[in-house]
């Protein structure tokens, strides 16, 4: 097809600015690249370059739209006959796709129908195989279902041949003992060796007692019971008079039984000398007949009670318990680091371990119900050797003392606890799979039942409650002793500090006979005394210091605290945490709360009461008592809040109950704290007030130099009084600094500037 608007453009070349139309196909649009934007401006291109050349030429001309008329007049054109192309080939193509779509349908169809005929004849041979029964069956059914039933009947007449030959032998074993008195069929079955055999011995056996008993009441008139334990009625009554054909001089009860005996002894003597020669495939096969015959009871007592661990461990586990002396002293001693377990438990607990993971192995070979097996034998280990061991450890740690017994319990827990954990993860019976679940549940109850004893009701937290008691108490004791004496003498704190030392004899003798009273072991008794610091004999007087709180004092008695918390949390139950701690929570505030803190602002308030009359000059000595309870108080605060708090969440009741306990007890140290410093400003007041009047006006005029060395040299009452102020309230406490400024601000206030420009 000509180009039409090519041949026009190269007719009227000589006076067109675009001579030559553009040309383009299909590939020019399909491709990815393609932008309508430049394409429109290809068309263009060349028409605008030509009139920039003819303008640079000829000088501004007008514009000439034909050009560009003429141009995308020939690209709608050839858009037209491609477009039409583009018709035709999509026409093409959706008659191709129609044809493709008609031809997969006629596919689909086909293949239903095979497939339709396909299942029809499967079905049809199916009723062919297993509907032959039917009336209408045909032969091929008939025979492939004649087959089938011949099969079971011929399995159905095989047992039931099997049953009369079993029910035939076991009839001439009746007549044998019923009639002679003799079982040798059955002897000569036993005889035989084969497992195979001796399990069908113990079975006609158990078969034989049974018609015995019904058979022969009166072999069974003296005892309501058979060997193997078991309760039976009264034979009279269950055989209705049927015992024809008895002899009464045969005890056929008697025979059976001791029939049943010899083979059990038989079967155990046999699996224990495969045991000795390591036959495991023998012990299984002695093992299956005795689990038929009683249970497999005596063949696993055997193997348990004859084991070599137990022999050689009976001795062992029930020696007295030693150790070091210096090692059970470290127990009991409140600051030392807690030790390990003790040591020969530790050894049965290493030695259990090994023999358990060794012996798992053979149980496993050697027993066809071997998880049955080895739960007994873990039975054993441990309610025979490891607890007898325990209690010994633990009787001899509760008598060297309560702190002693507490950490034994938790450091035997723990390697016990490991132990079981070990056993878990070597997987004893499925080594190397995971352990069972049953051998699980088997661990743990063992474990469990070792300290049920020492964790009934309430019994453990009492004792870690009795024990922080005492060691509080010793660790107070000089402490109380002061103060009780404080009280009864009517004197203030500064005139008990001045007062000569007081004898401790009558305090430190009847703490002793308290003690010895409690029966308390003697070494507990040693650590408690030398806890009250009073082991010496030559300590007989009380110190101006030991009327004061201290610090490390503090930080001990919560150490204790904290001990005896993490033990909790390893040995106690969890349902009972949030009462643990709350017992804990009272214990510490009663002790360190009231009995510390409170006792020691109680002396200071004592003592900030006796200056309010302002008679006498005051002296705050006691005011660095007061910053120590605050510090002991926020250190007590901070740790229940971050160790007992925390561990009442279980229970909502218990830590509102707790936190209201905290709160009084902090309003109430509060409210002491802010009476003391208003008794100490009214006496400071009152002092000044009372200075004031015999002192002249120019006193008070600052005089002018660079620093403060003129407060040295002033000789008025006022200014040698204010040292003393400053020494005793300028004490490294900001709300010191502020109760020394409120009293100069008050009645010298030149000197509260210069003051406050120094210090704050």
């Amino acid at each position: 097809m000509p180009d039409n608007a090519s041949i026009t453009s190269q007719s009227v070349s000589s006076r067109s600015v675009f001579p030559k139309g553009p040309n383009f196909t299909l590939e020019d649009f399909s491709n990815r690249d393609f932008i309508v934007k430049e394409f429109i401006e290809s068309l263009s291109d060349s028409a605008t370059s030509n009139r920039r050349s003819t303008g640079a030429a000829g000088g501004n001309q007008p514009f000439d739209p034909k050009p560009f008329i003429r141009t995308f007049e020939h690209a709608q054109r050839r858009l037209s006959e491609l477009s039409g192309d583009l018709e035709i080939k999509e026409n093409e193509l959706s008659a191709g796709v129609r044809r493709a779509e008609a031809q997969h349908s006629q596919n689909i169809s086909t293949l239903g129908r095979k497939l339709k005929h396909t299942i029809e004849s499967f079905q049809q041979l199916d009723t062919s195989l297993n509907g032959a029964g039917l009336p209408g069956g045909d032969s091929a059914g008939g025979t492939g279902n004649m087959a089938v039933e011949t099969g079971r009947r011929l399995e159905e007449l095989d047992r039931q041949r099997r049953r009369a030959l079993d029910a035939h032998f076991l009839l001439q074993c009746w007549d044998g003992v019923s009639n002679r008195g003799e079982i040798t069929l059955l002897e000569n079955l036993r005889r035989s060796g084969t497992g195979e055999a001796k399990v069908r011995s113990a079975q006609i056996a158990r078969q034989l007692l049974r018609i015995s008993q019904r058979l022969d009441p009166n072999s069974w008139d003296d005892s309501g019971r058979r060997s193997n334990g078991t309760h039976v009625a009264d034979a009279a009554s269950a055989n209705d008079g049927s015992d024809r054909g008895n002899d009464a001089k045969t005890n056929t009860r008697e025979i059976i039984e001791k029939f049943s005996e010899t083979l059990e002894k038989d079967l155990l003597k046999q699996f224990d000398d495969f045991y000795r020669k390591a036959n495991f495939e023998g012990m299984k096969d002695c093992a299956t007949v005795l689990q038929d015959f009683n249970g497999g009871a005596s063949v696993t007592a055997l193997f348990v009670n004859q084991h070599q661990f137990f022999i050689d461990r009976s001795q062992l586990v029930t020696d007295e318990v030693s150790g070091d002396p210096e090692a059970w002293e470290l127990m009991a001693d409140p600051d030392a680091e807690p030790p390990k377990v003790e040591p020969s438990l530790q050894s049965l607990v290493d030695e259990v371990k090994v023999v358990v993971q060794e012996e798992s192995a053979i149980i496993k070979r050697a027993f066809p119900y071997y998880e049955q097996v080895l739960g007994k034998f873990l039975q054993r280990v441990f309610q025979q050797s490891i607890q007898q061991r325990l209690e010994l450890v633990l009787e001899k740690a509760s008598s060297v003392s309560s702190l002693a017994f507490l950490r034994s319990l938790q450091s035997s827990r723990n390697y016990i606890s490991a132990l079981v954990d070990d056993l878990k993860a070597h997987g004893l019976t499925e080594h190397p799979d995971q352990i069972s679940s049953q051998t699980a549940l088997v661990l743990d109850q063992q474990l469990e039942d070792l300290f049920v004893p020492y964790f009934v009701g309430s019994s453990y937290i009492e004792r870690e409650r009795k024990n922080l008691e005492e060691l509080y108490t010793a660790l107070q004791f000089k402490f109380t002793t002061f103060h009780a004496r404080r009280k009864k003498a009517a004197t203030t704190f500064m005139g008990s500090l001045a007062k000569p030392v007081t004898e401790l004899s009558s305090a430190r003798d009847a703490y002793i006979n308290r003690l010895e009273l409690a029966e308390i072991p003697t070494t507990q008794r040693m650590m408690l005394l030398q806890v009250a610091g009073l082991r010496e004999a030559t300590e007989t007087k009380l110190m101006d210091e030991d009327g004061l709180l201290n610090l490390s004092s503090a930080k001990r008695m919560l150490k204790w605290l904290a001990e005896a918390v993490g033990r909790g949390l390893e040995l106690s139950v969890n349902t009972e945490t949030p009462k643990d701690v709350f017992t804990l929570l009272n214990l510490l505030l009663s002790a360190m709360g009231e009995g510390y803190i409170e006792t020691c602002l109680d002396a200071a308030l004592d003592a900030a009461t006796s200056q309010e009359s302002g008679k006498s000059e005051p002296d705050f000595a006691y005011l660095p008592s007061v910053r120590d309870a605050i510090s002991v108080m926020n250190l007590m605060v901070m740790c229940i809040n971050t160790v007992l708090i925390p561990l009442s969440i279980g229970s909502i009741t218990i830590r509102r109950e707790m936190e209201k306990k905290i709160n009084l007890t902090t309003i109430r140290v509060e409210e002491k704290i802010n009476t003391i410093e208003q008794k100490t400003i009214d006496a400071a007041l009152a002092w000044i007030g009372r200075l004031l009047p015999g002192q002249k006006k120019n006193d008070f005029r600052p005089r002018e130099t660079d620093n403060a060395n003129w407060l040295e040299t002033l000789q008025t009452p006022v200014s040698s009084y204010l040292p003393l102020v400053l020494s005793s309230l300028l004490i490294q406490d900001y709300v010191d600094v502020c109760l020394c400024l409120y009293l100069l601000e008050s009645f010298a206030p030149d000197y509260h500037n210069i003051i406050a420009s120094k210090w704050l």
